[in-house]
């Protein structure tokens, strides 16, 4: 994974130390002194823009690569985090694993930069409480999990997202079935006649052609967080974003992605083409269907580059470790956490239980 710190200084008013963005006030505050900044951040700082795909998997101009400062960057011996931070810092262990043992690593090419962000909402207070009530709900967790101060060591991250806009026409073939019954005299056990329905399909060919509009298309730009996790926090809402702006980011480690454009397209151009095949499979008439084929054509294909903002708690118990992510914006949380063998066996033994009375008391 690799990241960077926000890289442009907002410097407190008062007594000059650096402030930092405070979800709950929406306002950059200094972490020392609690001086709120003089004036909060225009909503119109910049217009949210869509870039055309296909000339930005040609060429992405120099201009809109790097961060604007001077940077170092770094990388980690034990976790293999990329993290890019201001030249002046020293002193830095890895955000994402806590290892000291960084070594200097110079990147092949600047990153394209972001030009939205959905910022935090939640503050670490509220985030907090959710995570406490969170563990509350794991009855299967050991209780000695309960009772730890985890949510002490939540750090807030702003991930990288992709997303994707297009305009798709996809035609489709198919065999489209009718179901029609016969009825089917048979014997039973006993050698009694008996009848049944029998159900059948009658195939026909069938054609067609399906439109959509695909809008905000995302593909996490991280490979350091699991996307299993990432996928049950989501939806990050993109109409809510507003334009990049480095005092949003003032107190929280940013990543910069590592799933390129051209990949985050793949993957995003597969997850239309699932879609359209959902939604052609609905449009086959009759009740069922078989050798279904689509060819979707797309138009109108951009893209954009954004960071949304998450929590992130890592901790270890026993010889495992565990993450816990929340959307910083809506508060939903994922993650996973170890399980009482004890309260797994009582749960299996009061199942087999109750299997056994339900048998008993409807012989």
């Amino acid at each position: 994974m690799a990241e960077h710190t926000a890289l442009e200084r907002h410097s407190c008013p008062a007594c000059g130390a650096r402030a930092e963005w405070n979800p709950g006030k929406q306002r950059l505050i200094c972490p020392f002194c609690g001086t709120e900044a003089p004036a909060e951040l225009e909503a119109d700082t910049g217009k949210i823009r869509e870039h055309d795909l296909a000339r930005a998997l040609r060429e992405i101009p120099e201009d809109k690569r790097g961060f604007g400062a001077e940077t170092r960057s770094v990388k980690c011996r034990s976790c293999h985090a990329v993290s890019v931070f201001e030249a002046s810092r020293v002193g830095q262990n890895c955000e994402f694993c806590g290892s000291p043992e960084l070594l200097d690593y110079d990147e092949m090419r600047a990153p394209i930069r972001p030009e939205s962000l959905l910022p935090f909402r939640l503050d670490q207070v509220r985030i907090r409480e959710r995570l406490r009530k969170w563990f509350g709900s794991k009855w299967l967790a050991p209780s000695k999990l309960k009772k730890k101060a985890l949510v002490d060591t939540v750090k807030g991250l702003y991930i990288p997202y992709w997303t994707f806009d297009a305009q798709a026409r996809c035609r489709w073939t198919a065999d489209s079935g009718t179901y029609y019954y016969t009825t089917q005299t048979y014997r039973d056990r006993k050698g009694r006649s008996r009848t049944r329905r029998v159900r059948h399909v009658r195939w026909r060919p069938a054609s067609g052609e399906v439109e959509h509009a695909f809008d905000d298309q995302p593909v996490p730009g991280t490979r350091g967080l699991d996307r299993r996790l990432l996928s049950r926090i989501e939806p990050f809402p993109t109409n809510d974003l507003v334009p990049y702006e480095t005092a949003y980011l003032s107190g929280f480690v940013v990543e910069h992605y590592q799933v390129v454009l051209v990949d985050a397209y793949e993957q995003a151009r597969g997850s239309m083409d699932e879609r359209l095949r959902a939604l052609c499979a609905r449009a086959v008439p009759g009740d069922t269907h078989r050798n279904l084929v689509i060819d979707p054509r797309y138009s109108g294909q951009t893209f954009k580059q954004i960071l949304v903002p998450v929590w992130m708690l890592k901790y270890d118990y026993g010889k495992r470790a565990f993450r816990v992510l929340a959307n910083g914006y809506t508060g939903a949380i994922a993650g996973d956490y170890p399980k009482s063998r004890w309260k797994i066996f009582f749960l299996a033994l009061g199942g087999l239980l109750a299997v056994i009375l339900f048998v008993l008391m409807n012989r």
